[in-house]
């Protein structure tokens, strides 16, 4: 396999892994036929960490199984975070179905009842006082909305995010998040963007010794008072790559001290929203109201890419600026996505079996 990368990266973690080892495993698990299409995946993809070289090729998924081009079927426990309902939900299939033949494209400047619908929805599920949505078609897009109308709302662009966070790969994106592998050789990134430790009692920049001492969230008060224009504060709110999960009281904190120093709280649960901590919103946990929230992934129903922003209502302050203004905004086969996903997870009580399962993981 021809690769453009230096040697020396060769054997690093993740999909870029070119080590004899892969190669090894390659030999013993990849067929022919399946080699033929890795070949040309990666003579017409540019190259990419964490998704080239691919692993496998697919020919089919179902439920939680893929099924590769050799016709093994894997167990997906990952799915890119797009998969609560399971892959191919007849429910979903049928609404996305009934929606190509009816409407299969909303022009921007047109609005339709499947995305009036989704929007009432959302705003219904989520707590006073998040009553306002835009769509979007990617999380990374709709991080970048709630960046632009906290500067709006604010008068500060300047906003605070952990280190080791993910919230997508876009310029802006990765300005505001804290991994390495996408901020690397990038710069100039987004002026202003602060960045703080993350709440991990397990590797705490603050010595709390695997139980939470919430330094990290005093710290985060203590980044506002210094700073004075900071604008926003985001965070994940369950750190999804390595599992960050704060204790109750650190938003508790965090909210607090956004309210004191006149910054907002933007939440990401784009890969940890609706219903995979047995809640809708993982923030209900904790007992506080974000001033925004970004959804995104499973929302599309592992059919199409659909993300949302939810903001409170008296952020509806931008109607001459165009926060998002995308192409696929108001997407009529993407609503009717989503709305098939929320029916799944209220209809086949997903919220309940997402609890039993986690009481017995634990």
């Amino acid at each position: 396999m021809n690769d453009p990368r230096p040697v020396t990266d060769l054997a690093a973690e993740g999909d870029v892994n070119l080590s004899p080892l892969r190669h090894e495993w390659e030999d013993s698990h990849v067929d022919r036929a399946t080699r033929e299409l890795l070949d040309a995946d990666a003579q017409h993809f540019l190259h990419q960490s964490l998704s080239t070289p691919c692993l496998d090729a697919l020919v089919a998924s179902e439920g939680i199984w893929l099924e590769d081009a050799a016709g093994r079927r894997i167990m997906d426990f990952h799915g890119n975070n797009v998969h609560q309902v399971g892959y191919r939900h007849p429910h979903v299939m049928a609404a996305v179905k009934d929606t190509l033949d009816t409407l299969p494209f909303s022009p921007r400047r047109f609005t339709n009842r499947l995305a009036i619908d989704l929007a009432a929805r959302l705003t219904a599920l989520a707590p006073d006082p998040l009553g306002k949505v835009l769509f979007a078609p990617g999380g990374t897009l709709a991080i970048g909305m709630a960046l632009k109308l906290a500067r709006l709302a604010t008068g500060r662009h300047k906003t605070l995010s952990m280190w080791d966070a993910f919230h997508g790969a876009s310029l802006d994106a990765i300005s505001i998040g804290g991994e390495a592998v996408f901020r690397k050789n990038m710069g100039p990134l987004l002026p202003g963007t602060e960045h703080a430790p993350p709440c991990d009692p397990t590797s705490c920049s603050f010595g709390c010794g695997g139980t939470c001492n919430l330094r990290c969230a005093d710290y985060i008060d203590y980044v506002l008072g210094k700073e004075e224009d900071i604008g926003a504060v985001i965070v994940e709110t369950v750190r999804c790559t390595d599992v960050q999960i704060p204790p109750r009281d650190y938003y508790a904190r965090v909210r607090e001290a956004c309210d004191r120093h006149g910054a907002l709280l933007i939440l990401d649960e784009v890969p940890i929203c609706l219903g995979r901590t047995g809640r809708m919103f993982a923030f209900e946990h904790y007992g506080i109201v974000p001033d925004m929230i970004v959804l995104g992934k499973g929302l599309g129903g592992a059919v199409f890419p659909m993300a949302a922003l939810i903001a409170r209502r008296d952020l509806d302050i931008a109607a001459d600026r165009a926060l998002g203004h995308y192409t696929h905004e108001k997407s009529s086969v993407g609503c009717a996505a989503a709305l098939a996903t929320l029916d799944v997870i209220e209809n086949e009580g997903l919220l309940e079996r997402s609890r039993t399962l986690g009481a017995q993981a634990t």
